[in-house]
């Protein structure tokens, strides 16, 4: 028996092997384009074809692509408005206050005090200060020129002197500050004695101010003003203040050494400054103390000061009675060297009324006393009557030097009542003192 070749029996599972094998080495190919139908197109040229968009792929990435850029934007218009809100709804105070800001930048600090002389035109105006000549400068464009005029006062740059501003206050800072505000404590009652003193001012000063009709009818014009004179300490202050608290007139206060100023013509500058704002402010009450600082004699003087003091005292004489009339502006002056004036401060017409404050009798000084000691813890033994009748020529102010030396040396030995010693002590103390001289065993 033959058999049959080992070829011949696999040969159907050797070809189905081969043909997977075959298979799998086969890539995937494509179907190939159709192919063109009809004649070729021409390619086109022109503007059409500038203007026609190329064909983009892919076309899903492109679409996410814009979306995404679409949200930005979005995002964009959103914060934009956003924060045009936000300043559209801002505190316009915030504003105002960073424009303020900018501008006073722009005018630089310190900022000079000037007067406008003249106006040249809408840009350009001649100023001038205290302490130097008139100068030809330039308006800054934010200052208001229409509150602009000859003679107010202005803010000058510190460096090229051009207008930055106005004052629109135009009172002298040294003349607000003499402006009484708050009324002092001090009234009548607090005035021992001197009734025919307080009834003489009050006819002079107050009366005319409250009841002007009653010197109508009687067909006389009232006082302009008083001089209050007297030993040192007599009350003169005092009483000035008890018109300003009794008073419902705006009261001015100055120091006659208040109106001697540096600069040469400063000082009758701040007289009529002084009495401008009075007459701004009638009903007012003028109280110049120490009268006697500018008030002098005149005489022929040797020096640039002396001068000055004497072109201020002419200012006042002027202001006193002058062309322009008062008004219901009163003055009281006060001094206690009164034959050092001027005597043509103290003419009638000027001053009409001249009040002597005395030194205090037995009556005043019980008086005195009384009041110093109302408030005071005194023991049983203190008699005042010893002090009151005493030879010594006291004041009021010395009475109340001694009362309050005495409440002192109470309470250095830690008592709540003021002994008869404690005076005694207190007198001798202030009248030592008085006369210049050293109370005995002080050196001992």
């Amino acid at each position: 028996m033959g058999q049959a070749p080992s070829g011949g029996l696999n040969r159907p599972g050797g070809d189905r092997k081969s043909d997977d094998a075959n298979k799998k080495e086969k890539k995937y190919e494509p179907a190939a384009p159709p192919s063109r139908v009809g004649r070729k197109q021409r390619k086109q040229k022109g503007p059409e074809a500038a203007g026609r968009l190329p064909a983009v792929t892919p076309l899903s990435k492109c679409r996410l692509r814009l979306l995404k850029l679409e949200r930005i934007k979005d995002y964009l218009l959103m914060e934009e408005e956003f924060v045009a809100n936000q300043e559209r709804l801002k505190p316009q105070e915030e504003k105002n206050e960073e424009d303020r800001s900018k501008v006073d930048d722009l005018r630089g600090s310190p900022m000079s005090v000037g007067n406008l002389e003249e106006l040249i035109d809408e840009n350009h105006a001649i100023v001038s200060s205290s302490v130097g000549p008139e100068y030809y400068v330039g308006i800054l464009s934010f200052v208001d020129k229409d509150q602009l005029e000859p003679g107010c006062a202005i803010l000058m740059h510190n460096k090229v002197l051009s207008v930055v501003g106005l004052l629109q206050d135009e009172v002298d800072p040294m003349v607000s500050v003499m402006k009484v505000e708050k009324a002092p404590l001090e009234s009548y009652a607090d005035i021992g004695g001197l009734d025919a003193q307080i009834q003489e001012i009050k006819e002079a000063v107050e009366l005319p101010l409250t009841h002007p009709e009653l010197y109508e009818d009687i067909g006389i014009k009232p006082p302009k003003g008083v001089i209050l004179y007297g030993e040192p300490g007599t009350g003169k202050t005092l009483l000035a203040k008890a018109v300003a608290n009794s008073t419902a007139a705006t009261f001015l206060r100055v120091v006659g050494s208040e109106l001697i100023q540096k600069y040469l013509g400063d000082g009758p500058k701040l007289v009529r400054e002084l009495f401008r704002v009075a007459d701004d402010l009638s009903p007012s009450i003028v109280f110049i103390d120490e009268i006697d600082a500018v008030g002098t004699k005149r005489y022929d003087a040797h020096s640039g000061g002396e001068r000055e003091i004497q072109r201020t005292m002419l200012e006042l004489l002027n202001q006193l009675d002058g062309f322009d009339s008062r008004g219901d502006v009163k003055v009281i002056l006060a001094t206690n060297r009164i034959e050092s004036l001027d005597p043509a401060l103290l003419r009638p017409g000027r001053i009409d009324r001249k009040i002597e404050f005395p030194l205090p009798d037995i009556k005043t000084r019980r008086r005195i006393f009384q009041i110093h000691t109302s408030r005071m813890t005194l023991a049983d033994d203190v008699n005042l009557e010893e002090f009151v009748m005493t030879k010594d020529e006291f004041s009021g102010a010395d009475i109340k030097a001694i009362c309050t030396e005495a409440g002192l040396l109470a309470l250095r030995e830690r008592r709540m009542k003021v002994t008869h010693a404690d005076f005694k002590k207190a007198k001798e103390k202030v009248m030592y003192k008085k006369k210049e001289g050293v109370p005995e065993g002080l050196y001992m």
